[in-house]
Formats: structure tokens, C-alpha cells, sequence
């Protein structure tokens, strides 16, 4: 494995989960629903407890947390985006597609946080130093399962708002929701047995 690769996704993942914070701290403000408020909210303060894990980790493999690299220059744009297009979709005044959008953003960023942990997942079991390995396992153990709640419970809400916004009968909370789903199976299975739940509202 090329280490120097590996500091690089820890150095997007580090920025992704700094970004993370500003979009939910962003996408709160758009939330209309009360119980997507509150998960948010809950979503903001586990991000921030990422950020720190993460900081623990650059601690521990001694690399400086504040290294700029064009991939994580990237990371931070795509961030600042995702923090804009919420700001312009709540100045235009209509609350119910502001968070639409919100929901949208924080699919995106929480699509990239997904697969970085992923990533990290895989470089554990190819990490050559044991000390490497424990550190990234630990950190790993406490986040991965967060970071599955994040996209496929938001990805849920998403769905279940715009199929509102269309007039058409939508299940809030989302399947994903009631089913506490934490992989992509569950998330399908869930999306599947929304058409049974819209029967029991």
C-alpha cells in the first residue's frame, strides 16, 4: 500500500469531516421537520466528535493536521458549495424546497465521508505497521457505523420529502428511519417496505 496515498485520504477525510460540520450546521437552519432537525443535530455533534477521532489519529502517526494537499483543497470546495447552494435555496424563500436542498447536501457530503471510511476500512487490513493498523482500526470501530446511519437515513429523508413536495402520500420519519438501517441492504429493504408502512398510516 502507498503510504503517501494513505495520508492523503486521511487528509480528505479529515477536511470532509470539517466540511461536515458546516453543512450541518447549515442544513439545521433548513430543517422544517422537527424529528430531521433533531437527527441533524445529533449528526452534527457525532461529526464533530469525527473530527476529533480524526485529529487523534494524525496525533498518533504523527502528521501535521493542518498540511494542505490539492485533494483536500478540492474537499473543502466541494464543501463551501454544498454550505452555498443551502444558504441561496433558503434566501429564496421557500422553506419546504430550502430543505429539500439541505437534505440533497448533506447526501452528497455524506456520500464522500461514506467512502472515505470505506477506504480506511480497506487500508486497515493492507497497513504494514501494526501501530498504523491499531490506530486507524480504533478510530474505524467508532465512526463507520455513524457514517452508515448519516447517508442511508438521510438518503430516506430526502426521498420521502420530494415525494411530498410531488403531492403524493410520503412515509415521515423514513423507512430507514423505524428500520434503524446501517448498511445498503438494509437501506433497499426498507425503501422496499415503504409501500406496507404508507398502508399503515
Amino acid at each position: 500500500m502507498k503510504t503517501e496515498q494513505l495520508h492523503e485520504l486521511l487528509y480528505q477525510s479529515l477536511e470532509t469531516e470539517q466540511g461536515g460540520i458546516q453543512v450541518y450546521e447549515t442544513a439545521v437552519g433548513c430543517a422544517q421537520n422537527a424529528d430531521l432537525k433533531k437527527e441533524w443535530k445529533e449528526y452534527l455533534e457525532q461529526t464533530r466528535n469525527h473530527e476529533q477521532i480524526l485529529l487523534g489519529v494524525f496525533k498518533e502517526l504523527e502528521l501535521d493536521p493542518r498540511i494542505e494537499t490539492p485533494g483536500r483543497t478540492v474537499v473543502r470546495h466541494l464543501g463551501q458549495s454544498l454550505v452555498k447552494a443551502m444558504q441561496m435555496a433558503k434566501q429564496a424563500g421557500n422553506p419546504a424546497a430550502a430543505e429539500i436542498v439541505a437534505a440533497e447536501c448533506v447526501v452528497l457530503a455524506e456520500t464522500k465521508d461514506h467512502a472515505n471510511w470505506e477506504l480506511i476500512g480497506e487500508a486497515i487490513k493492507h497497513a504494514r505497521a501494526a501501530k498504523d493498523r491499531d490506530v486507524l482500526k480504533k478510530a474505524y470501530e467508532e465512526v463507520e457505523e455513524q457514517e452508515d446511519e448519516h447517508l442511508y437515513h438521510t438518503r430516506g429523508w430526502c426521498r420521502e420529502l420530494w415525494i411530498q413536495s410531488l403531492g403524493l402520500p410520503a412515509v415521515l420519519p423514513p423507512p430507514e428511519e423505524e428500520k434503524d438501517v446501517k448498511t445498503e441492504i438494509g437501506a433497499a429493504r426498507a425503501k422496499n417496505a415503504r409501500e406496507d408502512m404508507l398502508g399503515r398510516h
